[in-house]
């Protein structure tokens, strides 16, 4: 009986300091000021079947995904890999943003701090170490950034908070 206290007292004090400190990693969230209701001028809920400039590339069941007919991917005018609309049940609720390289982080960062609010730059409340991670807050729209920086992959979510449907694919929201 004694055995497997001390497994777990061992356990527990393995653990807890690594979730402690594993979390400092993480920005905390800044709160949308004024929020959008959608990804730039795209409404959350639009119907992107029924709108020009969309080709679906991809559909799963009720998850359809789209790209921009024609255009170069940018997020403002930072050019990125890949800008991926996905619909639940035909209504926009996520747009996902590939992008590579420290420079372009560093232009994206601060087109999202120009639209969604400041991020707090106390000391300690910066995120430090190879993977950031950046959320915004609002009431119809979050925004989470991560970058990774020893492989220069970022990654952004524009989410919609107010659609009933969750994403149930299989990327995680937090995988490159």
């Amino acid at each position: 009986m004694r055995r497997p206290v001390g497994r777990l007292a061992l356990l527990a004090s393995v653990l807890v300091p690594l979730a402690l400190f594993g979390s400092n990693r993480f920005s905390a969230a800044v709160p949308i000021a004024h929020d959008p209701n959608g990804f730039e001028t795209i409404p959350w809920g639009s119907i992107l079947g029924e709108m020009e400039g969309f080709t679906k590339i991809d559909e799963a069941g009720r998850l359809q995904t789209y790209e921009l007919n024609g255009q170069s991917p940018s997020l403002g005018a930072v050019p990125v890999d890949s800008l991926r609309f996905t619909t639940f049940e035909k209504k926009l609720g996520r747009v996902t943003v590939r992008y590579t390289g420290q420079s372009n982080h560093t232009k994206i960062l601060s087109y999202l701090e120009s639209n969604y609010g400041p991020l707090d730059r106390t000391p300690g409340q910066i995120a430090v170490g190879s993977v950031k991670v950046y959320t915004w807050h609002g009431l119809y729209t979050e925004v989470t950034l991560r970058f990774e920086g020893g492989l220069e992959h970022g990654i952004v979510f524009f989410e919609s908070r107010t659609l009933p449907e969750k994403l149930t694919d299989e990327t995680s929201t937090t995988a490159f």
